[in-house]
């Protein structure tokens, strides 16, 4: 296991503490007793935290200026600590038994490897039926297939779950239920590993029955984790998005809006991307067909003054795939897939090796 963090102290007592804390953290902590101990590791780990006892000894040993540094102190913190603080270089000062909630953090950030974050993109529909759930199932299930490590997420707790979708219902596995209340730093691995999964699609939705109140810093520690654990994080975000949908709005890199090749879904997308331009950068269009009275999707997307990103047939297959559960074998080819595979091409994703190695 690689070192994340190097704890400099000669207090038994400290050193305990803070090992015990990057133990629930799932980080390797070392020990170094004084500064000829720690100069050796000096430069190794992403945090080193030096306690206030060998405070004046670090910084008189003209150790390496660096980032990731703590001065960490058991007692209430003065002038004379910051001064330390600056003296050693730290560029933050953590008090015990206060801030244990930070260093666990901390650890957490320093224990995970090096990389870029994954791309989230939302899905919502015009109105409903207009399959905006069904579309970003398929999307889920036609990235995972390239190799993507992809989380789908069902922001919806009124849309009946995502999981079913996809015949993932009766799998066991952590739902937003388990996640409601969460606080802090979520391992974004550990998350992987305890989700619902086909192949390399990985589901988070909703136990039957009403759905549990999330609270917003759970969804962002839902989000943060997400996109450091997964390539591709596709949010299925209803019309009327709630806290929890905003926060996936805001998080996306793109928002995918679905609007049927008819009139009155058209003049109905039209004050929702009003409404979503307010909480996401880029808005694009997909157009469903049949279009009845000959609305084209260039005519939609011009409409609603939106990029257009594709376009294709309602495939008559879906509706019983999706009450049956056989979604992902019915997506696998026609238009969707085809559409599905445009859109991947467009946003140039590429698996990060990392992630395969940390699972």
């Amino acid at each position: 296991m690689n070192l994340a963090a190097l704890i400099v102290t000669s207090d038994p007592a400290l050193a305990d503490d803070l090992l015990r804390l990057a133990a629930a953290a799932d980080a390797h902590a070392d020990v170094a007793h004084g500064t000829d101990e720690a100069r050796t590791a000096w430069t190794w780990p992403a945090l080193v935290l030096v306690g206030a006892d060998v405070a004046e000894e670090v910084a008189s040993a003209a150790l390496q200026r660096r980032q990731g540094v703590v001065l960490v102190t058991s007692a209430d913190a003065t002038p004379e600590t910051y001064r330390k603080a600056v003296e050693v270089g730290a560029q933050d000062v953590a008090i015990l038994p206060d801030h244990e909630d930070w260093l666990i953090n901390a650890f957490a950030a320093a224990a995970e490897p090096d990389g870029n974050l994954g791309a989230t993109v939302c899905v919502v529909g015009s109105r409903g039926g207009a399959g905006a759930s069904a579309f970003a199932a398929a999307f889920g299930l036609s990235a995972a297939g390239t190799g993507l490590r992809t989380l789908l997420v069902d922001a919806d707790p009124f849309g009946g779950g995502i999981d079913l979708l996809l015949g993932l219902e009766g799998h066991e596995g952590v739902r937003w239920h388990d996640l409601a209340e969460r606080r802090g730093r979520l391992n974004p691995v550990g998350l992987r590993d305890s989700l619902p999964h086909t192949g390399d699609l990985s589901v988070l939705s909703w136990r039957r029955g009403e759905p549990v109140p999330v609270t917003q810093e759970a969804t962002l520690t839902l989000l943060d984790a997400a996109v450091r654990g997964f390539d591709l994080v596709v949010a299925d975000v209803p019309r009327y998005p709630g806290d929890m949908g905003r926060a996936a709005l805001r998080a996306a890199d793109v928002t995918y809006l679905l609007v049927p090749a008819e009139v009155r879904a058209t003049v109905a997308a039209d004050g929702l991307a009003t409404a979503l331009r307010r909480d996401t950068a880029d808005l694009r269009v997909i157009v469903q067909g049949p279009a009845p009275g000959g609305l084209t999707s260039e005519m939609v997307a011009q409409a609603l003054d939106v990029r257009l990103a594709g376009t294709f047939e309602r495939d008559r297959r879906f509706p019983t795939a999706m009450d049956e559960g056989t979604l992902p074998r019915v997506s696998r080819r026609g238009p969707l897939a085809d559409l599905c595979a445009h859109i991947l091409a467009d946003l140039s994703l590429q698996p990060h090796a990392y992630r395969e190695e940390a699972a």
